[in-house]
């Protein structure tokens, strides 16, 4: 083959190859795009009362795993990479999630209330409360153990909201009470300071008309009864 060929060989097969990259990172972009807006759609569908279930994590990972996989889900679908319309809503939820299990407190209580449905669980399937997650006897269960944990969590998890918007709305009820007894309270102290002003101011009145009368009683008795024949 002459060098003219090989040249001219070479020269019409790069464009080829420059179009397959191309179109490669088009398909990649795409991809990763359509996978970002799944993910959104998945942190707006996660079950709200359970900061693991929105971060997509075990109930046992470390604070360190935790942190770590809400960087890597959070850079995913931060607002200015993904064109989803609720990505800062989603980006929102993932945040109060990370904040809830970063917060000692409300980790032990979420823990607590997964905890208490993994006992329910277990008895449920004649199993002691001391079975471990790798444990023969929970594998090949269908639903799985972790579905039906999760399941199970979320119902208690619920009715601990129910009874939580319960007790906010008996507290402001009562505060409500007591706000409209110091309410009658402080109108009751001002009827009573204005009644007193009132005597006050009509003092005078009072004691002139008191001096009136006596005057007349003196009067009447010093007149003389008239004896008739």
């Amino acid at each position: 083959m002459s060098v003219n060929a090989t040249a001219s060989s070479s020269s019409s097969s790069t464009p080829k190859v420059t179009d397959d990259l191309d179109i490669e990172k088009i398909l990649n972009r795409e991809a990763s795009a359509f996978q970002r807006e799944v993910e959104v759609e998945r942190i707006l569908k996660a079950f709200k009362l359970n900061a693991y279930d929105i971060l997509d994590i075990d109930e046992n990972a470390s604070a360190e795993d935790i942190k770590k996989k809400y960087r890597q889900i959070s850079l995913f679908i931060h607002p200015d990479k993904c064109s989803h319309a609720r990505a800062p809503e989603a980006f929102d939820i993932l945040k109060k999630a990370e904040s809830e299990l970063s917060d000692k407190a409300q980790r032990e209580e979420l823990d607590a209330i997964i905890n208490q449905a993994r006992c329910a669980l277990l008895k449920s399937l004649n199993l002691p409360t001391s079975t471990t997650p790798g444990d023969p006897k929970l594998q090949g269960l269908e639903p799985s153990f972790k579905v039906r944990l999760r399941a199970q969590s979320k119902s208690l998890l619920i009715d601990e909201e129910v009874r939580r918007r319960k007790a906010i709305k008996m507290n402001l009820a009562n505060e409500g009470l007591e706000a409209r007894k110091k309410d009658e309270e402080v109108a009751q102290r001002k009827r009573k300071a204005e009644d007193d002003k009132s005597w006050e101011d009509n003092r005078e009145q009072r004691v002139d008309s008191w001096r009136t009368f006596a005057s007349s009683s003196k009067k009447k008795k010093k007149t003389k009864a008239v004896i008739l024949g």
